[in-house]
């Protein structure tokens, strides 16, 4: 799930930081795609109208086993 989607989605990072019970700081330092299980936390908040991609998180364990640095 791509971190724009969700701040247009829920329109500000305290928003989404309450919803998933984490600090706004820790929104603000996701890179471009969500951590996986904040994910689906919010798949399912949202009953499915934000949806998970999976192949987004298959590439990025690929790049980490390779090395290179997401962000």
């Amino acid at each position: 799930m791509l971190k724009k989607t969700v701040l247009t989605y829920f329109k500000s990072p305290k928003k989404i930081a309450d919803i998933l019970m984490i600090s706004p700081a820790a929104v603000s330092q996701w890179g471009k795609i969500i951590p996986e299980k904040n994910a689906y936390r919010l798949q399912e908040f949202t009953n499915g109208k934000l949806k998970v991609d999976s192949s987004l998180y298959r590439k990025i364990n690929r790049d980490q086993i390779n090395g290179k640095i997401i962000k």
